[in-house]
């Protein structure tokens, strides 16, 4: 009897401990594959080094990569809690499109009712983005920033051809900043999102396992 491939893997990558925390105690049933979700660190450097050491893995060889945690928003009118499918990932060393994001998005719309989905470019930062430097982020086309993302896809496909994709929780708006009364809130409200999100990322990867016509 032939014996069936075993499922490609799914690699889930997270900055922070808030982050990884919402994931672990997020739904786990579902998933088409093994699951794992990484915490990299803060940062960019961080990020790609914690993801290239991963995959370096044989059984993370051929892991599909979503990178997801909070992100600031760009766009006037997002508000704490909402969601960022990414199009593309950029930074200073290149773009990395994203695979599946129609998908992505009406998953996440019933994970998540009743959430605004954002979609287009998701730039990175080595810092946190304040004042003006939203505006002129906003101006490149992108609608939110964060500081690993773009890193970790990039890392991801450095170590070879593979499904990548990026899903972020708006925690930080044009309208509500950080520094301002509400934080709290926003941070409580965008932590709930991210712990209702797995089934979303579970159907996409389940998705890349389908054979295709």
């Amino acid at each position: 009897m032939d014996r069936q491939p075993a499922p490609a893997p799914l690699l889930i990558a997270c900055a922070l401990g808030i982050e990884h925390l919402a994931l672990r105690i997020g739904d786990r049933s579902g998933a088409g594959g093994p699951v794992t979700v990484l915490r990299t660190g803060m940062g960019p450097k961080a990020a790609d080094r914690s993801v290239t050491r991963v995959l370096a893995d044989p059984a993370l060889a051929a892991a599909a990569v979503l990178a997801t945690g909070f992100c600031a928003g760009l766009a006037p009118g997002m508000h704490p809690g909402d969601l960022v499918v990414a199009e593309e990932t950029r930074d200073p060393s290149g773009a990395t499109p994203c695979v599946g994001t129609d998908l992505l998005v009406k998953e996440l719309v019933r994970a998540v009712p009743g959430r605004t989905v954002h979609t287009g470019p998701l730039t990175g930062s080595d810092h946190v983005v304040r004042g003006h430097e939203r505006s002129d982020l906003l101006a490149t086309g992108a609608i939110a920033v964060d500081m690993e993302s773009a890193a970790t896809l990039l890392g991801a496909v450095r170590t070879g051809p593979r499904p990548v994709a990026a899903v972020r929780v708006v925690v930080d708006a044009p309208e509500h900043e950080l520094v301002r009364i509400g934080t709290v809130r926003g941070g409580i409200s965008a932590f709930r999102v991210l712990r209702a999100v797995l089934p979303a990322f579970f159907e996409w990867h389940r998705s890349l396992l389908l054979p295709r016509r």
